[in-house]
């Protein structure tokens, strides 16, 4: 996918872009929720990322869950769309971030150990002690999820 945004920003330069993407909530039987420290900016978001052409959204929150945590999920739940946001990258890229976000459950894989090019590491957060996030929407994204448990229990 990485290429398929560079091709587009070599044809359009810094200009807005709208760009979809899904994520995946997992909490687990203490209703914590799993987030990613992302390599580079040691800020926190829900694992997930950008569609890639021809792909899903289901299956777009499937690998890119599986690409930042090492984990195989299955989403259970489409719990929020977020479009209302727009992020400037340090380097000037705009974007408009369509995400999904999808109540998860594991089905198979094994939390990484380890760094990759995406994660510096995965933990698993209290509700109630967030660590800071990436964008203003990582921020709507945990407080949705924060309703649901509440409205859940």
């Amino acid at each position: 996918m990485a290429n398929y945004i560079q091709e587009i920003r070599q044809l359009v330069g810094h200009r807005p872009l709208i760009l979809n993407t899904a994520a995946g909530v997992l909490l687990n039987e203490n209703n914590e929720l799993l987030l990613q420290e992302r390599s580079g900016n040691d800020d926190w978001c829900f694992p997930g990322g950008f569609m890639e052409f021809g792909e899903t959204r289901v299956e777009t929150c499937k690998r890119e869950f599986k690409e930042d945590s090492g984990l195989e999920v299955e989403p259970i739940q489409l719990l929020a769309v977020f479009d209302d946001d727009i992020y400037t990258y340090s380097n000037g890229d705009q974007t408009q971030l369509i995400t999904n976000l999808f109540l998860v459950k594991q089905v198979g894989g094994k939390l990484l150990d380890h760094p990759t090019a995406e994660t510096s590491q995965l933990k698993y957060f209290a509700l109630d002690n967030l660590p800071h996030f990436f964008n203003q929407q990582s921020s709507k994204m945990a407080a949705t999820v924060i309703k649901y448990v509440n409205y859940k229990n």
